[in-house]
């Protein structure tokens, strides 16, 4: 009897190391993924932002682009040309490219 307990205690093993596999393959696929993708899409959008760009920052205002610095950019908020803030390039959540015409 001693000789199917053994037996029996090692094929149940691999189904619980098949499981875990696929366990780490499905938050590979629906949790890592996406957000490696989402980080690099923010980095380029980042790398294209210029001077006259309509951003929109993560607290929900939205300015125009006025100087860029290294990680810092300078934006103008309001009509009046009077409320210049500037802030980390991080903050910005979305960018409108001016209409070339």
């Amino acid at each position: 009897m001693s000789i199917l307990l053994s037996d029996a205690g090692s094929v149940s093993s691999i189904p619980m190391l098949v499981s875990l596999a696929v366990l780490f393959v499905f938050m590979y696929f629906f949790m890592i993924r996406p957000q490696q993708k989402e980080t690099k899409k923010k980095n380029a959008l980042l790398a294209s932002l210029a001077v006259g760009d309509t951003v929109l920052t993560t607290s929900g205002f939205y300015g125009v682009v006025i100087d860029i610095e290294d990680s810092t950019i300078i934006v103008e908020f309001g009509s009046n040309k009077n409320c210049r803030i500037p802030m980390q390039k991080e903050a910005v959540a979305a960018v409108e490219k001016p209409d070339a015409e």
